[in-house]
């Protein structure tokens, strides 16, 4: 032994297990005491402070009759070893702290329509109810990816298929057609036998619109759309600004003056809501608020 301290070790290589049965030796004195203390048996004890001893390379006891005495390198390590487990409650302690409370971030996607539309009355009485809880919303037609946590909590359209995702059913939300009164009073209320002489607004590149008229009987060419976006938000306000005929939910319709139902006996199926969050995060408090206050103002089916 030359008394002198051992060589840090990268906390990689150092065990904090280990370190807590050095800190249990020096504060017990023995091996039967501090085995007592830690609930396992004494050689297992002695093993695992050989293990400790090797990755320092350093002897941290010697046993005498009164029992087990620090070396000076021991000695030497006992106070950083304490350091290290007042650091580790005091981080056990913050963790537990923000784990109780709701404060931090929630990052929520859904659709530009829902998340124009839908969600920030919906958020608007959260915040009022928790604000220590901050929302972060991401509007897009894209899904977003929750197992690469781009978001926590996803609306979406179909259910996920991922078994790490826990994925709740919404109310379906009802759909219509709809155009502007100055559209109609310019062009005359539509229906089945004069469709094909009217304005309609419909999507770019994606081909819902028209799977969506050919379920229905009536498949039509791309072009029969004379406008076409693929934004949500974007076709909704090319409705309200008379351009034409195109699809709305049937709740943002009912509270956009001049916006007029059309072709009622058009069955427009509704649209499939799931309200989405990875397994893990569930169980973390301000998710978990954020998730069932969605669900409840969304209406669970």
């Amino acid at each position: 032994m030359n008394g002198t301290a051992p060589d840090p070790k990268p906390p990689e290589q150092l065990d904090w297990s280990l370190v807590q049965i050095f800190l249990a030796l020096c504060d017990a004195g023995s091996l039967g005491r501090a085995a007592s203390g830690l609930g396992v048996s004494q050689p297992t004890l002695s093993r695992r402070l050989a293990v400790l001893e090797a990755a320092l390379g350093q002897a941290l006891f010697e046993r005498t009759a009164r029992g087990l005495v620090p070396t000076a390198a021991g000695q030497a390590l006992r106070a950083p070893a304490q350091r290290m487990r007042e650091q580790a409650a005091s981080l056990s302690r913050l963790a537990e702290h923000h784990e109780r409370t709701l404060a931090g971030t929630v990052r929520i996607t859904a659709s530009e329509a829902v998340s124009n539309f839908v969600l920030l009355p919906i958020l608007r009485e959260l915040r009022a109810a928790h604000p220590q809880i901050q929302i972060e919303l991401v509007p897009t037609d894209a899904v977003e990816d929750l197992l690469q946590r781009h978001a926590d909590i996803a609306i979406r359209m179909v259910r996920p298929v991922q078994g790490s995702l826990i994925a709740r059913r919404m109310a379906d939300m009802p759909l219509g057609l709809y155009a502007h009164q100055d559209y109609v009073a310019r062009r005359g209320l539509p229906n089945r036998a004069t469709t094909a002489g009217h304005e309609w607004i419909g999507l770019d590149r994606s081909d819902a619109m028209l799977k969506g008229f050919a379920a229905a009987g009536a498949a039509v060419p791309r072009e029969f759309f004379g406008f076409r976006c693929d934004s949500s938000v974007l076709t909704w306000n090319a409705v309200c600004a008379g351009l034409g005929i195109g699809v709305g939910l049937q709740a943002v319709a009912a509270r956009t003056p001049g916006v007029v139902r059309v072709l009622k006996e058009v069955t427009v199926p509704p649209m499939s809501t799931w309200l989405v969050v990875h397994r893990e995060l569930r169980g973390t408090p301000r998710l978990r608020v954020v998730f069932d206050a969605m669900a409840e103002a969304l209406g669970s089916r």
